[in-house]
């Protein structure tokens, strides 16, 4: 019997080796979760023994093989394709054979198709988002990017104009020689439907200021008051005749803040009367004329300098894909050549087990579901119990080197004094047959 006790535990030793020995050649491994082999010890039964025998044991053998899933320390690598998990969760996969895996190795790449991937081909799982970057589906899919068609170019519908009107500057017609329209003017690029550029100039010139008395109705013995008002005719091009109708008036009160637009409270002008917008004429013939909103509700009339502080509008070119970012909430921002980004590319699922320890590895950082672990449960990042993601790093092996050297040192000693075992049971049995 002592020699197959010793054997038993020659066995454990070299299985706790072995164990030892994937951890220290994982160390660098990203994703890497480090294992521990479990052993237990083996009795022989005794019939009739009435639970009180004192049978010696037999030996040991290997009970299973741990893994710990403690947080890995995370690295930065500057890829953005790389993207560690910081908290719960793992990332969702399909492998090339249709089964589902789970993994916490963020090193992804982009194939020739524009679908996300691992090291293994396996293609990352994740939800559908608008382009505000919620998601749209509790279903998960292939991410996949657009990289391939240029995005489609869209047409300019609105200017937002934040600028200074010199409250000094005088009316128009009041001086000799006239203020040239285009003293205080500026110019912006927009976009027809196809995504061919037009300039658009805006013309401002002071034309009048009118003071509003306003009569008591409440109080028969308040004094009537005076509201001065100042206004602006807004001109495009192309610049027209002196008495030509503006496409907008601008009205500023007192303290030079934007009182009304064309005579009513409003923020952004049209030309007078329908459709609302600039009239812009493609440089084609053949593209139709679009219409673009001006907003002005952050033009002021201050006693400075004409100055424009922000000129943007909505419109673009096409553009072809040039890269991606992917934010701690796991959604996906593709950014585009004509200065487009768009949060459109879908956001990264993350699952969670009731029982991690019931995974099943299966290589390459991958694991399946089993019966012991329970159904994934899954979610989206820094909800719930799920942690956030880095992007432009990855979580390193969570293996503690210097601990697994010294546990192979005590392993090597477990099996040198097992091996002594079975050699003074050699010498026993040895000094049995000598006997004379």
């Amino acid at each position: 019997m002592s020699f197959q006790t010793g054997l038993s535990g020659l066995s454990a030793a070299s299985q706790n080796l072995d164990v030892i020995g994937n951890n220290i050649a994982n160390a660098n491994t990203v994703g890497m979760k480090s294992s521990r082999g479990e052993f237990a010890d083996l009795v022989a039964s005794a019939i009739g023994a009435g639970g009180t025998s004192n049978t010696a044991g037999i030996g040991t053998a290997l009970s299973t093989i741990s893994q710990n899933f403690s947080q890995g320390n995370v690295s930065i690598t500057g890829n953005s394709m790389d993207v560690a998990i910081n908290g719960g969760g793992f990332y969702q996969l399909t492998k090339t054979d249709g089964t589902t895996a789970y993994s916490r190795a963020g090193q992804f790449k982009l194939d020739k198709d524009g679908n996300i991937i691992n090291n293994s081909g396996s293609f990352v799982m994740g939800y559908p988002t608008d382009i505000t970057g919620a998601r749209t589906s509790q279903t998960t899919q292939k991410l996949s990017i657009p990289t391939g068609a240029p995005i489609a170019a869209q047409v300019s519908k609105l200017i937002t104009a934040e600028l200074n009107l010199d409250a000094r500057a005088v009316p128009y017609d009041s001086v000799t020689p006239n203020v040239a329209r285009t003293t205080y003017g500026t110019s912006i690029t927009t976009y027809d439907t196809q995504g061919n550029p037009k300039p658009v100039s805006l013309y401002f010139q002071r034309i009048a200021t009118v003071v509003t008395a306003t009569s008591p109705t409440i109080d028969p013995n308040a004094v009537a008051t005076a509201t001065p008002t100042d206004q602006w005719a807004v001109y495009t091009d192309p610049l027209p005749a002196n008495q030509a109708t503006p496409v907008g008036v601008l009205c500023f009160d007192k303290n030079g803040a934007l009182s009304s637009t064309n005579g009513v409270p409003d923020s952004t002008f049209p030309p007078v009367g329908p459709p609302s917008g600039l009239a812009v004429t493609p440089t084609d013939p053949v593209i139709p004329t679009y219409y673009v909103d001006v907003n002005v509700s952050k033009v002021t009339q201050y006693g400075v300098d004409f100055a424009v502080s922000n000129l943007t509008q909505d419109g673009y070119t096409s553009g072809a894909f040039t890269g991606l970012s992917i934010d701690n909430k796991g959604v996906i921002t593709t950014r585009y050549s004509n200065g487009q980004t768009l949060k459109s590319g879908g956001m990264i699922a993350l699952a969670d087990f009731r029982n991690v320890q019931g995974l099943s590895p299966v290589g390459g950082g991958e694991f399946l579901e089993s019966y012991k672990s329970g159904t994934a449960v899954m979610g989206q990042p820094t909800v719930g119990s799920f942690g956030e993601l880095r992007s432009g790093a990855v979580e390193e092996s969570n293996v503690d080197l210097t601990a697994e050297l010294v546990n192979m040192m005590t392993a090597q000693r477990n099996y040198q004094a097992n091996a002594q075992t079975i050699k003074t049971q050699d010498q026993i049995m040895s000094t049995l047959v000598n006997l004379r």
